[in-house]
């Protein structure tokens, strides 16, 4: 439901705040998601210029966090877990703070990663934005690169890393998008691919709901009550997603 929320808010945002021709943004933004992760980064991508802080507020400021409740469970679950864990999240640091607060797991995470950590200038540098653009190739069968940092480009992972001094070799990525899993795969991490049971490339672990993260890694409890060495360190970083 919030996701098909999010695309209808982001396609009154392309034709009321960008003035682009109504009859395009359907498959516009398609494309833009498909080929660029998320709609705002191809839209720089292509060239349109707008405020970040202005879009966020357009976009998840209508969303309905009254929709969202506390889980004790998931609570239950990470203060069982004594090890670091860090959000990495395409959204907004306001998006994210909300969406915990609703959630109650705003003391979860030692660290937040969010659009504002990979983007920290907000600028508009070209106001001639084209008028109803569709993505196109340049002279070398390439897409224009985006001024926007975000998943599931590796760049935006590895900037992640440095940020939050994380070991991609001794951490757990969580995410219920197969592209991110799948580029996060690349880059040395574990993944885990959340709202799902069937692994499929680049994903090491399968869970239909996050709440079976204990039945499906047990060993992470065992070596931090056992103090044994099975495979994952002690000081190993749990990394999730933040959506609504």
């Amino acid at each position: 439901m919030v996701l098909f929320l999010i695309h209808v808010i982001f396609l009154e945002y392309m034709v009321n705040k960008l003035d682009i021709d109504e009859s395009k943004v359907l498959e516009m933004n398609t494309k833009l998601y498909r080929e660029y992760g998320t709609s705002m980064a191809g839209l720089r991508a292509l060239g349109y210029d707008f405020d970040h802080d202005d879009y966020h507020s357009f976009v998840h400021g209508r969303l309905p966090y009254e929709y969202l409740k506390p889980d004790p469970v998931l609570r239950s679950l990470l203060h069982s877990l004594p090890i670091r864990k860090v959000i990495f999240s395409n959204a907004n640091e306001a998006h994210v703070a909300e969406v915990l607060h609703r959630l109650g797991l705003e003391d979860c995470f030692d660290d937040v990663i969010c659009f504002e950590s990979l983007n920290p200038t907000n600028q508009t540098d070209n106001p001639s934005a084209p008028n109803g653009s569709v993505i196109g190739y340049d002279n070398n069968g390439e897409l224009p690169e985006s001024p926007i940092v975000c998943k599931p480009f590796e760049n935006a992972f590895q900037q992640a890393f440095k940020m939050a001094k994380i070991n991609p070799h001794k951490t757990l990525f969580f995410d219920d998008s197969i592209r991110n899993i799948q580029t996060s795969k690349l880059t040395g991490l574990t993944t885990v691919l959340v709202g799902s049971s069937q692994r499929k490339t680049g994903v090491d672990y399968a869970l239909e709901s996050i709440h079976n993260i204990r039945e499906a890694l047990p060993e992470l409890w065992e070596s931090v009550s056992k103090k044994l060495d099975v495979g994952f360190s002690q000081k190993i970083a749990i990394e999730t997603p933040a959506e609504a």
